[in-house]
């Protein structure tokens, strides 16, 4: 497989376009790196004053890397990344017992032409951002209203100035202010979940969460996730449980260790002493969102966690808003003389594989969270059988390029 170039060739544009990306998380910097190589004018406008150290660890599989090392970024997030090589476990929660386990040391690149990392979101987004040129973010910005015509898009910031550009990209998130514009506001439903995250550091965690592993530990109305992030320096624990009346959705939100301790108390006690090794915890609420059914209105068009934000059950909220990234550019990039017909293919091209992930990873917290007796017992029964990596195929080895170039040639 050569996963230097895909089957479109993002180096011919007949023309450029000014277009305007507002958000500079994963999805919005991934897209102005597409957009960027392929030769387009890209600003991208971020409300915060610099992209600082935010969020948790994640998974980057190989339907992701794949796009990194296209737009230059995989030797940079090689850097703190850790390959997963003994792959991902899931084990009981009561004693550890190993429910299922896939060796990814040398199959995940055989069946796919890359491997799987695990890393901090800070430092997959600083890869990002070193292939982006600096002059093309403009940080402390945010974004105030939104204006299309026939044209273009006329959008202000909260100091005032007015801006144009032909295309708006909504990289803005799961509180998008562009997406309002695009489809109904309405409040996001309260899932009943919460999260906790936490680093814990490799000196003080037990010696069974130091391995390149990313394991999953599920039992009643809980899960638990670890792995090593930052080169081995840290141990990234994420951690489900019931919300209670707790509803902040905010990764700036913390708590207290014990209240940690005390969701999982009765579970296997390697977990209690790994738990006890970590950092004071973030906690925020997981809000539930239906699948939009409209990501794009004229010049504009949404991306990501703005299109569709998923429970992070599948580890692919990050690799679906780089596949959006790469889509749009290429489709934009084929069809520059009409935007507006770029952009319903994009979404034409995203919208259903995006939306069956979303409704899958909602889906999978009552799979994880089953009390034990017959479901529980059936369950981990189909775990042990089968071949995931291989199942997981339609994920892991989709293509944009491939797609928009088919789509080319149905059209």
């Amino acid at each position: 497989m050569n996963n230097t170039k895909g089957c479109f060739d993002m180096t011919t544009v007949k023309s450029n376009l000014n277009i305007a990306i507002i958000g500079g998380g994963i999805g919005g910097l991934s897209a102005a790196a597409f957009l960027n190589q392929a030769g387009h004018q890209v600003t991208v406008y971020e409300q915060a004053p610099e992209l600082g150290e935010v969020g948790a660890g994640l998974v980057v599989a190989p339907n992701a890397v794949r796009l990194l090392r296209r737009i230059g970024a995989l030797d940079k997030m090689q850097e703190k990344a850790v390959r997963l090589e003994a792959g991902w476990e899931f084990r009981r929660w009561s004693d550890g017992t190993v429910l299922s386990v896939e060796n990814l040391d040398t199959r995940c690149a055989e069946l796919y032409g890359e491997d799987t990392y695990v890393l901090h979101r800070a430092e997959l987004l600083a890869a990002i951002q070193s292939v982006v040129p600096a002059d093309l973010l403009r940080l402390g910005s945010k974004l105030t209203s939104v204006r299309q015509d026939n044209d273009g898009v006329e959008f202000t910031l909260a100091d005032g100035s007015v801006n144009r550009a032909d295309i708006l990209i909504g990289a803005d998130g799961v509180h998008s202010l562009v997406r309002e514009t695009i489809a109904e506001p309405g409040p996001a439903e309260y899932s009943g979940m919460c999260a906790f995250r936490s680093l814990v550091p490799a000196a003080k965690a037990p010696e069974f969460a130091k391995r390149p592993v990313q394991t999953l530990w599920i039992g009643p109305d809980h899960h638990l996730v670890h792995y090593p992030i930052s080169g081995g320096k840290f141990i990234n624990l994420v951690a489900f449980a019931p919300a209670g009346e707790f509803t902040r959705e905010s990764w700036s939100s913390t708590t207290d260790l014990s209240e940690l301790l005390a969701e999982f108390a009765g579970w296997d006690p390697r977990l209690e002493e790994l738990i006890k090794a970590a950092e004071r915890p973030g906690r925020w609420a997981l809000l539930d969102r239906a699948p939009l059914k409209k990501w794009t209105d004229g010049r504009i068009a949404l991306m990501g966690d703005a299109a569709h934000p998923m429970f992070p059950f599948f580890a692919q909220g990050a690799a679906q808003s780089i596949e959006d990234a790469a889509t749009l550019s290429a489709c934009l990039t084929r069809r520059p003389e009409n935007p507006q017909a770029a952009l319903v293919t994009y979404e034409s091209l995203r919208i259903e594989r995006a939306t069956k992930l979303q409704e899958m990873s909602h889906a999978r917290k009552d799979i994880n969270h089953l009390p034990d007796g017959p479901e529980q017992r059936e369950r981990d029964a189909s775990l042990a059988q089968g071949d995931a990596l291989v199942n997981a195929g339609w994920i892991y080895s989709y293509d944009p390029d491939v797609v928009v170039e088919l789509e080319k040639v149905e059209a």
